[in-house]
């Protein structure tokens, strides 16, 4: 299923607002859009161009963005969407890029005015608000819910943010919920934890929920079994799983979404999101039909008392494909809506001041009107 999105969100944008550059940075790939703002409430915005790159090809993310083929004497601002922690020196904190990322080193290699940072998952949040209803896989709850959307995607790691209602502005909560620990609910997932403990005093949901997390939970399932493993990557364990070909590797998948099931229930607890919770990243839509017939709704509703309210949230999986790149247009853009009339360090100490490198003072105006692809 791959979701779309509603176009008919729309601001206003004033006609001269030029179009930027947004990406998406994952430890596996980096996609990449042209954007531009919508001139008008009739014209959305649009995404003028769109290429995906495999991280491992390229030294560092200036090198994939150089790649791009965009006019530099017009595009003169990027919003990077990217795994980890954004610093005030413009570095980010990842445990799962394969390069060192700092936007003070992009825009002075490319020569843009300015480069925008924003983790990965908030921006994912900002385009998941337009998702419609209609284009997304029903796994638990109604239709529709009102309140906080919670946004979670295991890929190379787990992200997830929250995106919280507030009138006519949303605003979205980035979190950090793929660093928290790990807990177990049955004999086996005990015993399966208790070997990835080994050697270290701490294992995250993220080793547990991703692709290299499957992975884990496979080999540590063979050793728990006392069988040599068969499989070298994830991919390989979840073909092998989804075909019936290989019983570890049907058991360390149903694993997998039983352990995702929990989590996401305890999540949905934790930060109260009624709305809905949409699940993204790049490994649920490959194991669709898998996760339709796991344990995942159980696991996810099995909280005691508050398995009535849990089974009142809807659960959906959507696609991350473009998500992220409209989601770092968005985000961005929104933030220009605020005060379009700002420099561009007053807008960022106000709402981003560890993701934005400007080169200067300059400003051009730009505001979200929805998207049309």
């Amino acid at each position: 299923m791959v979701a779309s999105l509603n176009p008919t969100a729309k601001l206003t944008t004033p006609a001269s607002a030029a179009p930027l550059l947004a990406a998406d940075v994952g430890g596996t790939h980096v996609r990449v859009g042209l954007v531009q703002p919508g001139s008008s409430a009739s014209a959305p915005m649009q995404l003028l161009g769109y290429r995906q790159y495999r991280c491992a090809d390229y030294p560092d993310l200036s090198s994939i963005l150089a790649q791009f083929p965009v006019d530099r004497a017009t595009v003169r601002e990027c919003a990077i969407a990217s795994a980890g922690y954004a610093l005030p020196d413009g570095t980010v904190i990842s445990a799962n890029l394969p390069w060192p990322l700092s936007c003070n080193r992009i825009r002075d290699d490319l020569g843009f005015a300015a480069v925008h940072l924003v983790n990965d998952f908030e921006a994912v949040a900002h385009a998941a608000a337009h998702i419609k209803d209609g284009d997304a896989l029903q796994l638990s709850g109604p239709a529709s819910g009102d309140g906080p959307v919670l946004i979670v995607g295991p890929g190379t790691g787990l992200g997830a943010a929250l995106w919280i209602p507030n009138g006519n502005r949303s605003m979205v909560l980035a979190t950090e919920a793929g660093q928290a620990s790990l807990s177990a609910s049955t004999p086996l997932e005990v015993a399966v934890l208790q070997h990835m403990l080994r050697g270290r005093s701490h294992v995250a949901i993220e080793h547990a929920l991703s692709g290299p997390g499957l992975l884990n939970l496979y080999n540590a399932l063979c050793a728990v079994r006392d069988s040599a493993p068969a499989y070298t990557s994830p991919d390989a364990i979840s073909a092998a799983a989804c075909d019936g070909s290989d019983p570890l590797a049907v058991q360390a998948l149903q694993l997998f979404c039983a352990i995702l099931g929990s989590t996401i229930g305890d999540m949905a607890l934790l930060y109260g999101a009624q709305g809905g919770i949409y699940l993204a990243g790049g490994i649920l839509p490959k194991i669709s039909p898998f996760l339709l017939n796991s344990s995942f709704v159980e696991r996810f509703l099995n909280k005691g008392p508050m398995r009535e309210a849990l089974q009142r949230t809807p659960v959906k999986l959507v696609e991350h494909g473009q998500l992220g790149v409209i989601g770092a247009a968005s985000w961005y853009l929104g933030r220009r809506e605020i005060d379009p009339s700002a420099p561009h360090s007053a807008v960022d100490q106000a709402h981003a001041a560890t993701r934005s490198c400007p080169a200067s003072r300059d400003t051009s105006s730009g505001q979200f009107a929805g998207i049309h692809q």
